[in-house]
């Protein structure tokens, strides 16, 4: 990892190394799930928020002018929660897990489920407009 201006990783080099690290079926998700996010809109920004001793790489954010959704990895699915997915249509019913939350709302990806890219890339789309104010 080459460090950035800092002497530290970059957040995008700290998620390129969560992913290898995770490798199987998680890590190829999650690094699907990315290339999605980053490819739905062009201002969205990567960051590493929420690291601790007992998980140094952090958790995965993707931002723009707030948090458009993190994306973490269980033992069992990757999760994306969206921070304001309560107020966002889901027209595709992507959402499947935090479903009572008042703000947030969740997309469990299981080993073998497909993504539905069109739809995930919509729901990026509006979290931007939600987060500008649109």
């Amino acid at each position: 990892m080459k460090p950035d201006t800092n002497g530290e990783p970059s957040p995008a080099q700290l998620i390129d190394a969560k992913i290898a690290a995770l490798g199987g079926w998680r890590g190829e998700t999650l690094a699907r799930l990315r290339a999605i996010i980053r490819s739905a809109d062009p201002g969205i920004v990567e960051t590493v928020k929420w690291q601790k001793p007992t998980n140094p790489s952090g958790v995965p954010v993707w931002e723009h002018h707030g948090i458009v959704c993190t994306g973490e990895a269980y033992k069992d699915k990757v999760k994306l929660t969206f921070d304001k997915g309560a107020a966002l249509d889901d027209p595709k019913g992507l959402f499947n897990s935090s479903l009572d939350g008042k703000q947030r709302r969740a997309i469990d990806v299981f080993e073998g489920d497909e993504i539905d890219a069109a739809a995930l890339t919509a729901l990026v789309r509006a979290a931007v407009k939600k987060n500008l104010g649109e």
